[in-house]
């Protein structure tokens, strides 16, 4: 299969192996772009056979495309260092379909993980991503957080990406925490204006979405924690982006 995997990595020696050895069931060639991780990400890559190349972290979006020029194949098969795919889109890459149909960028459906627990409930399944896009015609945004794959026909599959996310709550609300941080900053950078009532109103609408029209009230305890866990982080953001608009007045 002529097929190039990608990831970018920062600090991720407790992921990287695995996915590498998962990758190369599919690909050819795994390209890394690393973040001058302080860990031994780089010496476990290149022990799994991988290339590695190091790059001062551009931003989500920027640093995927900055790795593209890597890549020897069309088709990219490009996952995050803590995402593995599951046997269903495994089996559709290796059938080769992808090279008789006319779409360039492939969305898969993602299973949360945190620690050993699928979180398939409150709005978090199916949690939509594309993935897998040829590099002729498609390529990553430039957003710094969250970016999209742009291709000039796009198709959803129903099949799934592994996502080990978060060990543990303590990593969970950290990692929530810095992206509500880059999303607010991106907001900002992009002249998006708010008023007061912003952070509340979107922060409510989140947990009623996520514990009512999700059905996160059928899942107990759990239902109730991450409905509340999307609403304050939700709310986060766009106090974070109304802090970043009074102080630059």
């Amino acid at each position: 299969m002529k097929i190039s995997g990608l990831v970018i990595t920062y600090n991720e020696e407790k992921n990287i192996g695995k996915c590498i050895d998962a990758l190369f069931r599919i690909c050819d060639e795994v390209i890394i772009i690393d973040s001058l991780s302080a860990d031994n990400t780089v010496k476990i890559a290149e022990e799994k056979g991988a290339k590695v190349i190091p790059q001062k972290f551009l931003g989500d979006g920027p640093q995927r495309i900055h790795g593209l020029q890597y890549c020897k194949n069309d088709w990219i098969l490009n996952l995050d260092a803590d995402e593995i795919l599951a046997e269903d889109a495994e089996k559709f890459i290796l059938s080769g379909k992808h090279e008789n149909q006319d779409f360039d960028v492939y969305t898969f459906r993602l299973y949360n993980y945190l620690g050993g627990k699928k979180i398939n409930f409150a709005g978090w399944y199916p949690d939509k991503t594309a993935r897998f896009f040829n590099k002729k015609t498609a390529s990553p945004s430039n957003e710094r957080v969250h970016q999209k794959v742009c291709g000039s026909s796009k198709t959803h599959l129903n099949v799934h990406i592994n996502h080990y996310a978060w060990e543990n709550f303590d990593q969970f609300i950290a990692k929530k925490n810095l992206y509500t941080t880059w999303n607010a900053q991106q907001l900002y950078d992009q002249g998006k204006k708010i008023n007061s009532f912003k952070p509340v109103l979107n922060g409510t609408v989140s947990f009623i979405r996520c514990y009512f029209f999700k059905k996160g009230f059928l899942n107990g305890l759990d239902g109730l924690t991450f409905s509340m866990i999307q609403a304050f982080f939700s709310y986060m953001k766009y106090a974070k982006l109304l802090k970043l608009q009074k102080n630059n007045k």
